[in-house]
């Protein structure tokens, strides 16, 4: 069974990433995808786009190299009540968005402010994945967000790069393991996201699919294998 989707992409316009659409594109296309997604980092993060690289996502083509393209962006958290660093009407310009917390653009906060953080950024225009919610930094109360995301149809995303060996997020292993299990509990589906930020990485979810398969993660809850609920929830 193939991964069909990888919808956590990043490109020279990140700052911190080194391809472009068409490497990234290329790149997923010899892994055998058939969806890509363009999620750079929105303008809050360092070395990030301005919002018209947003805008301007409309001339990607539909299809490249036999691949479906989906424009989006990781949005950032910007504060405990949700905000991101996006309006409304840029959010709906997008396929999707990916709202993520990352310390250049939130100072952590308390278990309950966290929290309070990510469930209310649930509730933003197009945002249907919560990206890397498995940092110690960013402690969470998962059940909660689980539930969230169970009533809002919003994918809880596991990141092949928080768990590299070398990864710097740290405590991601435990607490992607208690965020799966949460999942496997109340039927929540779960997407795998390579998080590349060079070309080489795109559809990589060798670290994923080891912590799934430890666990006996039912296929069934990841997007990633599942056509019907690719295009139930993206298009």
């Amino acid at each position: 069974m193939r991964e069909l989707i990888d919808l956590h992409t990043h490109t020279i316009s990140s700052g911190h990433a080194y391809s472009t659409i068409k490497e990234n594109i290329d790149s997923g296309s010899y892994r055998g995808l058939k969806y890509l997604g363009i999620s750079d980092h929105a303008p809050n993060m360092p070395g990030g786009p301005h919002v018209f690289h947003f805008h301007n996502l409309r001339i990607v083509p539909k299809m490249v190299n036999g691949v479906i393209t989906l424009i989006g962006s990781e949005v950032n958290i910007i504060d405990y009540d949700g905000s991101v660093d996006l309006s409304d009407e840029d959010l709906e310009s997008l396929d999707y968005a990916i709202v993520s917390l990352h310390t250049p653009c939130i100072k952590p906060g308390t278990v309950e402010e966290n929290t309070n953080a990510v469930i209310k950024a649930m509730d933003r225009p197009k945002v249907k994945i919560i990206g890397h919610l498995d940092d110690d930094r960013y402690p969470v109360d998962y059940e909660k967000v689980v539930l969230k995301a169970k009533e809002k149809n919003i994918l809880l995303e596991l990141n092949n790069s928080s768990l590299k060996p070398n990864g710097f997020r740290k405590g991601a292993l435990e607490n992607d393991t208690k965020m799966l299990k949460l999942c496997m509990e109340h039927n929540v589906k779960i997407i795998f996201g390579s998080d590349a930020h060079i070309c080489y990485d795109v559809a990589n979810f060798e670290n994923c699919k080891k912590l799934v398969e430890d666990l006996n993660f039912p296929v069934e809850l990841i997007v990633n294998y599942n056509e019907e609920d690719i295009k139930e929830i993206f298009f």
